[in-house]
């Protein structure tokens, strides 16, 4: 089975940083950028199965630059 981890993510869509998938709590998962901290949407799972599948969504949503950016405004 794929390792959640070894889910491939590209640059950040906002700066260009490195990508991280995060997971909290055993039940979300999300992926957030380590320079300027935008991030995808949490999503949630309740079994193993759904988690790789989640995981797969937000790197999806990550390499298409759906992202959230909760830093300062301008």
């Amino acid at each position: 089975m794929e390792h959640i981890h070894d889910i491939a993510l590209q640059d950040c869509p906002l700066c260009g940083g490195t990508g991280i998938l995060e997971e909290e709590g055993g039940w979300l998962v999300y992926v957030q950028c380590l320079d300027c901290g935008c991030r995808t949407a949490e999503l949630a799972y309740h079994a193993e199965e759904e988690r790789q599948e989640m995981a797969k969504k937000v790197a999806l949503s990550w390499n298409l630059g759906k992202v959230i950016y909760t830093g300062p405004g301008d």
